[in-house]
């Protein structure tokens, strides 16, 4: 197995001797590649994002993030808090320590929970009653109740559980697994992005953004309406042989145009890009073609309901590109922060719960049946949860300090709860796991050592965690 995966794209000055050595090593190449030019077998340099070999045994091959776009009440949904009822309308006890919320509503009184909580699977998870089809799963999922982040504001906090940072500039969680592991289909995307609802997540691409890696890890956008995937198909005056050939000059212009610009990534991005996007022509439509689904299929993922349909759809076409060799798949539920529940948060989240719970829950139930749950780690949860405090009265603000995800498949513990929060739900106080700690975790997952997936940016060695995070080995069964 391979122990290093430094690719340091960084090129340092060769003295004159150096230059002779690598040179005169390279004109045997030359020669051959000439030969193999004439003999019409010459191969394209190899793709960065060509399958490697991982660290240590893999427990999963990719990643579905389902991400609540504005911060789910973790109070509301998978962590009881009897204590809520008891101090209900009354302020925070000055023992829970001071209180810093994005509205300032560290004084307002204690929002009690109206759902109802039941035991749920053979592992007695508790799931609220605005879950009832997640509740059917529960023994495939790993709550884990002891999140927590620095990002009290929505844009900070979704840059950080994307990237690691609350600020622009870093690569995307996406970024790292292609770039450690590259895909295994080369004529589909090896990351895709889906934005459910019809706003946009903030900070936009930035979110599944490459950062200070070369472009190609970058995430790719599928489309909400149209096309799938923009600009994909040619005109239809346009033919395969033609397209072929004028990609070939292109290419060709474009790679001694590179040449002597090997510092900018976006040129090489680009280029690959062109030869994807004309292998993704023969392959997108079926991979994204859901008329190919049963109408069994389908309804597990709730696409016969007006409610379900758009994050239905969204995870039925992440389980294909999965199942088809892509790497990572992020599905943005109520893209444009509709999570955000400063006020009546009784009507937000029931609808939102409403609008994810049935094709979630069809997810993974698809993914079990069909053999795929082991290999796949499907990841949920948002940028941050909710306090117990109420704003406006009937709603909750932002909680970086204590909140919930899951994990599920992909080689986790499953009908398992990991740590906690105090007993108002507003700090993760056993077991906790910073944002650094998922995402080593994940890594971890994917059979890659965080602390050796290095990218010497500047002459530093930068990696996912910034040095701060730790794989939680506890959470792998």
């Amino acid at each position: 197995m391979s122990t290093n995966f430094q690719q340091p794209h960084v090129h340092s000055n060769l003295s004159r001797r150096e230059m002779l050595v690598k040179s005169g090593g390279g004109f045997g190449a030359l020669a051959l590649a000439g030969l193999l030019g004439q003999s019409g077998s010459a191969s394209a340099a190899p793709s960065p994002l060509t399958s490697k070999l991982t660290h240590h045994a893999a427990r999963a091959k990719s990643v579905i993030f389902l991400f609540m776009d504005g911060g789910p009440s973790h109070l509301d949904t998978f962590d009881p808090k009897p204590a809520l009822d008891k101090l209900a309308g009354k302020p925070i006890p000055e023992s829970f320590g001071r209180v810093i919320t994005a509205m300032g509503e560290f004084d307002s009184p204690i929002l009690p929970s109206k759902r109802k909580w039941k035991q749920h699977g053979e592992s007695g998870l508790w799931i609220s009653d605005w879950l009832p089809h997640t509740a059917e799963v529960a023994d495939e999922l790993a709550v884990i109740r002891s999140c927590w982040t620095n990002g009290i504001n929505h844009s900070g906090g979704i840059c950080q559980m994307n990237t690691g940072s609350q600020f622009a500039g870093r690569p995307s969680l996406g970024s790292w697994v292609t770039y450690g592991l590259g895909t295994e289909n080369e004529n589909l995307p090896a990351y895709v992005v889906m934005q459910e609802g019809k706003g946009n997540v903030i900070n936009g691409a930035r979110n599944w953004g490459a950062g200070f890696m070369p472009a190609v890890y970058q995430g790719t956008k599928l489309e909400k309406q149209g096309e799938p995937f923009a600009n994909l198909s040619p005109p239809s005056e346009i033919r395969e042989v033609q397209q072929r050939t004028e990609l070939d000059f292109l290419a060709r212009l474009n790679q001694r145009h590179a040449a002597e610009r090997q510092d900018n990534t976006d040129l090489e991005a680009r280029i690959r890009s062109y030869e994807l996007a004309f292998q993704m022509q023969s392959h997108a439509p079926e991979a994204v073609d859901l008329s190919r689904e049963t109408a069994e299929t389908q309804n597990l993922y709730g696409l016969d309901d007006p409610k379900t349909e758009a994050y239905g759809r969204h995870c039925l076409l992440a389980r294909r590109l999965v199942e088809r060799g892509v790497r990572f798949v992020q599905c943005y539920h109520g893209a444009g922060s509709k999570w955000d529940a400063h006020s009546k948060i009784e009507d937000n989240h029931t609808r939102m719960c409403g609008g994810m719970d049935k094709p979630v829950a069809g997810l993974i139930k698809d993914l079990r049946q069909r053999g795929l749950l082991d290999q796949t780690l499907v990841i949920w949860g948002g940028e941050f949860g909710r306090t117990p405090q109420s704003e406006k009265g009937n709603g909750r603000d932002h909680n970086p300090t204590g909140f919930t995800m899951w994990m599920a498949g992909g080689g986790v513990r499953s009908g398992y709860a990991y740590g906690t929060t105090d007993e108002v739900g507003l700090h993760a106080v056993e077991d906790r796991l910073h944002v650094h700690d998922i995402h080593s975790t994940v890594l971890h997952l994917m059979g890659i050592d965080h602390r050796k997936l290095v990218y010497l940016h500047k002459g530093r060695p930068e990696r996912i965690d910034q040095n701060e995070g730790r794989a939680y080995k506890e959470i792998a069964s």
